[in-house]
């Protein structure tokens, strides 16, 4: 493994944790610098094709998926972690399906059902794009269905 503050390929593991996606958590320490760093492994399993609403299919992109709700979530009170772990839900629940292809709509219904558990102005900025929130009658009453809630 090699170290991201000199670049040295030689490193020891200090600590190992295992969580519950299956991922690995290493705690290295560089034996030239003698920094200590973190890496993370996970089994790269097969992702289903993500079927459009127009019909097209395109691969299920971890990336994008965390971008998209790194931008509903800017500027609240939600932590990169929470973010990364809805993201890692989300993929480990389209991988436990056992399916090769998957409706765009199933992936959109489990962000917003984790978004809803994280932050309401998050779910909301999220529910605009995803559910076509056209007007501010239709994002008030989805606003006053939260508030029902809570």
């Amino acid at each position: 493994m090699r170290c991201p503050h000199c670049h040295g390929d030689r490193s020891k593991v200090i600590d190992t944790t295992h969580d519950a996606r299956g991922g690995i958590r290493r705690r290295r320490e560089c034996l030239e610098c003698v920094q200590r760093f973190s890496t993370y492994e996970r089994a790269i399993l097969a992702a289903p094709l993500i079927i459009k609403s127009d019909g097209s299919r395109e691969e299920f992109e971890r990336d994008k998926l965390l971008h998209g709700v790194r931008i509903a979530c800017a500027k609240r009170p939600v932590s990169s972690a929470d973010v990364e772990r809805l993201v890692g839900e989300v993929e480990s629940r389209l991988e436990g399906l056992g399916k090769s292809e998957v409706s765009s709509r199933i992936v959109g219904d489990m962000v917003i059902a984790g978004l809803k558990e994280l932050d309401y102005v998050a779910y909301i900025r999220y529910a605009i794009v995803y559910l076509g929130l056209e007007d501010l009658q239709a994002v008030r009453d989805e606003i006053d269905q939260l508030l029902e809630v809570s």
